[in-house]
């Protein structure tokens, strides 16, 4: 009989003290509301790696879009996880708003 070894994923993030673990094996990332960014949707990092995980600030004019903003209003345009062999993205777009007349 095979044995089924179910993995074990151990996420930590750099900016609090949050943690966590996911038992899947697909390719997954875990994200969170972190309070070390001031309630803005980061992602954890597997323990024992080292990176950085930071905000990018809005820079262009926000106008009446609905974006992403953090516990004191200010608006963000993503978050940055930066490695030794590179980065990841993860966007924090505008949504999108309609206006129904009858």
């Amino acid at each position: 009989m095979p044995v089924l070894l179910e993995p074990t994923h151990h996420w930590v993030c750099p900016n609090c003290p949050a943690e966590s673990v996911t038992r899947e094996a697909r390719p997954h990332s875990q994200f969170h509301t972190c309070p070390g960014l001031k309630g803005l949707s980061a992602p954890m990092v597997e323990a024992g790696v080292r990176v950085e995980v930071r905000p990018v600030e809005r820079d262009d004019y926000v106008g009446s879009e609905k974006v992403q903003t953090d516990a004191e209003g200010r608006p963000w345009m993503a978050v940055v996880t930066k490695r030794n062999d590179g980065e990841d993205r993860a966007v924090l777009a505008p949504s999108a708003t309609i206006a129904a007349r009858s």
